[in-house]
Order: structure tokens, then sequence, then C-alpha cells
């Protein structure tokens, strides 16, 4: 059986390392697609340095540029390599551009293409996100379920007959990375003390002037030190604003590899972030999170009291909050072996 995964972003990133385990021990042909959608250093390399990744076998070397753009060439490459390989699946991760080119490509090709986080919705079709997920899951032969809510979303779409739950391989990645990462903060930051970790770069809250300050500001005023992975978008659009960063509460530093920052995230008083995955991972790591946006795709979070939606920024002293005093069930998001579920999937519909 030949899997071509198709990646390009730091979350796939993580995603990918335990599905690449798992496809191993089933001695699968695996080949990895970079599309180079992050291609600085840090968003990419270290995480298949650190998470022990095979290479990719084919880079695209995609880069930045608006949406249309980026998924044209990637999709322009990626045909070329799809129809070289002629795989038995072609496997999307999570909800990029990637994702999206991956899967029409494919399903122009007639390969066999299974989307992993599957049935995942925010119900903001403004996200760009959102519009990868959902043609993504219209496109796919196997729809591979984090939770129970994103099988019944596929569910009501009509789409619940190739729908599996098998788990979310996130999960199957922090809770192994946690036990051995080691904690390393900035100079000025006391682990023994509460602090938050922070991260910003979508473009609604880095694009817009008025809401990209008043988030800096709010980050500035927090009572304890916030530690700040400034994400590239970030630095960019404060730079052309001419926010400085580090005043105040705020302590930026480079954006952290994946074992650094699940263990700032387990170490903090809190997270507060844009972020999908950071989210998840804060419940993981039983650290409580704020996020700014209007909704997010993670809704068993803010239903279990580990997450809250501060859309309009406008309680900024609330973003250091106490977590639920009974701990929600560690299994929301599966067992830790949803990788192993992925590749048993593929191998039973090969």
């Amino acid at each position: 059986m030949r899997v071509v995964s198709v990646v390009g972003a730091r979350p796939q990133f993580v995603k990918l390392a335990p599905v690449a385990e798992a496809l191993e021990q089933v001695a699968a042909d695996h080949v990895i697609v970079h599309t180079g959608q992050h291609y600085d250093e840090r968003m990419s390399q270290s995480f298949f340095d650190e998470l022990t990744i095979p290479s990719p076998d084919v880079n695209l070397e995609i880069g930045s540029a608006d949406h249309g753009a980026q998924t044209g060439r990637m999709m322009e490459g990626l045909e070329e390599v799809l129809q070289r390989q002629q795989p038995d699946w072609v496997l999307t991760y999570g909800d990029t551009n990637s994702t999206l080119a991956a899967a029409v490509v494919a399903v122009k090709l007639h390969q066999p293409l299974a989307h992993l986080e599957a049935g995942l919705r925010s119900f903001n079709r403004a996200m760009p996100e959102e519009h990868n997920r959902v043609l993504t899951d219209h496109a796919s032969d196997l729809l591979l379920a984090p939770t129970a809510t994103a099988m019944a979303n596929l569910d009501r779409e009509g789409i619940g007959g190739r729908s599996e739950l098998v788990g979310d391989v996130m999960a199957d990645v922090c809770l192994r990375v946690a036990k051995a990462a080691t904690l390393q903060l900035p100079d000025g930051v006391d682990p023994r003390e509460p602090y938050l970790v922070a991260t910003i770069h979508r473009a609604e809250n880095t694009d817009v002037p008025d809401r990209l300050e008043a988030i800096v500001r709010g980050l500035q005023a927090q009572p304890v030190p916030v530690v700040l992975a400034v994400h590239p978008r970030l630095a960019e659009k404060a730079q052309t604003q001419g926010l400085e960063l580090a005043r105040g509460a705020v302590v930026p530093t480079v954006p952290f590899s994946y074992p650094e920052m699940v263990a700032a995230v387990a170490g903090a008083a809190g997270v507060v972030t844009d972020s999908g995955g950071l989210q998840k991972e804060a419940y993981l790591l039983g650290t409580p999170c704020t996020t700014l946006r209007t909704e997010t795709e993670w809704v068993e979070l803010l239903d279990t009291g580990w997450n809250k939606l501060d859309s309009d920024i406008a309680e900024p002293g609330t973003w250091l909050f106490q977590p639920p005093e009974v701990m929600s069930p560690r299994d929301l998001y599966g067992d830790g072996a949803a990788a192993v579920r992925v590749a048993e999937q593929l191998v039973n519909r090969n």
C-alpha cells in the first residue's frame, strides 16, 4: 500500500509524526510531500528534526503568496507528483491551503482521498480554513474524524457514511512529547511564578490596525509576564504599524519548537491565542485558554470551561482565569492511539 501524505504547515507536521510511525508499523510505502507553505526554518524543518519525522521525499518549496496563487502553484506541483507516484491513498491533514490543493488534485486524478481531522466546523465562512476543510471533506472518499461532534457534523451534511471516528492524532503526539519536554523560557520569565503563553497570527487579528493594537495593548497590560511567540506575520504587521511588542508584561520570543511549546504551555497559568491547535494542546496539558476569535472549531472546550472566547478584546483582564475545579475527561480527543486507527482504516479500505 502506497500512501502519499501532503503537508505544508506547522500543525500538519505535528499530525504527521504519529501517522508516519503508524504507517511504518504496517509496512506502508509512505511518501511525504512538503508543499513549502511554511518556509521559515523555525516553522518547518525543526519540527521534522525534533519529532523524528522522516525527511520529506518531495519539497515543492512554494512559499508565501496570496491564497489563489499559492494554492494554484501547489496544485501544479502536486499533480506532477501524484501522477508519478500513483498512490493507493492521498492523505491530507487539517485545513490549510496544502490540504485543499491536494484534495482537488487527487479528485481530478481519480485517486482515493482520505482527510484526517475531518468534520471540524467553526461555521464561519469568512475563515480560509473553513473553506478548505468543508471542500476537502466533501471531496474525500474516507473521512477520519477526531471527535463525536465532528462525526455529527459530517452526518448532518450527508457524508457520514464514509466517516470513521479515530480520535485526534495531535493528542497522540502532545501527550508523548510532554513526558520528555524541557521548559525553556526567555530571560526575565521565572518558571516558578505564573506566566501566560500567547500566539497571534490570523489575518483578522494582525491585518486590522486597530484590532492588532488592542490585542497588543491587552497583552502588555496583563498582571503576569506574557511569553509571546512571535509568528512571522505578527512581526511584519507590528513593524509596519510601529508597534513595539516588548513593553509592559510582554516578553517576545522567536516561535517555539514543538517540544518547547508543549513545555511552555504545560507550565503556564494560561494561554492566549487565535490558533486552533493550541487551544486543544492547552486543554490536553491542563492549561486554561482564552481564544481571540468569534468562534472555535473545538466546541467541546467551550462546553467544558477550559476555553473562553474574547472576540471583541473587551475584557483583557479576564485572559488569566482559573480552570474548572473538576478536570474534564482526558479522553475527550481519544486515548493516544488515533494514528494506529488511521493506519488500520487505510489498510482495511485499500
